[in-house]
């Protein structure tokens, strides 16, 4: 059965990892949306709505980030905390998923408001796993709150 429609909006900076990452969701058969964006520069220009992401209707609010921490320019540790001390994105509902299972970046990311941290499998298949379970729990389970907020 094909999970409902959301926006999900992708911040990673491996172009590999992204076409992985789109073909596990369409694996899982997650409808809607992935939007990418490559480092926490843009990530934070498409939630601010700034250039080039000011049309809403191409970029819309996401309904859940995935967030990789290591990325150039600004990385997801930077970006996590800017988001979350910020009132109008911090509802927003962040994943971490990324390379790192340090416990210091662990912490920080719960400390920063993560709403979870998933460290990347190395098999495809493991990748279709947490997608599935991400799916799963995010749009089946959970109640976002940026739903209808467009």
């Amino acid at each position: 059965m094909p999970i409902k429609g959301v926006n999900i909006l992708i911040a990673d900076d491996d172009q590999d990892d992204c076409l992985l990452m789109r073909e596990a969701f369409k694996d899982c058969k997650i409808a809607g949306q992935l939007h990418f964006v490559q480092d926490g520069d843009a990530l934070l220009d498409y939630l601010k709505r700034r250039t080039p992401y000011q049309d809403q209707q191409r970029y819309p609010v996401p309904d859940l980030i995935l967030l990789d921490l290591n990325m150039p320019r600004m990385d997801g540790r930077e970006a996590l905390a800017l988001i979350k001390r910020d009132p109008e994105l911090k509802t927003i509902p962040v994943v971490v998923l990324t390379t790192s299972s340090a416990e210091e970046d662990v912490l920080r990311s719960y400390g920063d408001g993560v709403n979870s941290f998933v460290t990347k499998p190395v098999s495809y298949s493991g990748l279709v796993e947490v997608i599935r379970a991400l799916g799963h729990y995010w749009i089946d389970v959970v109640d976002l709150p940026t739903k209808g907020r467009k």
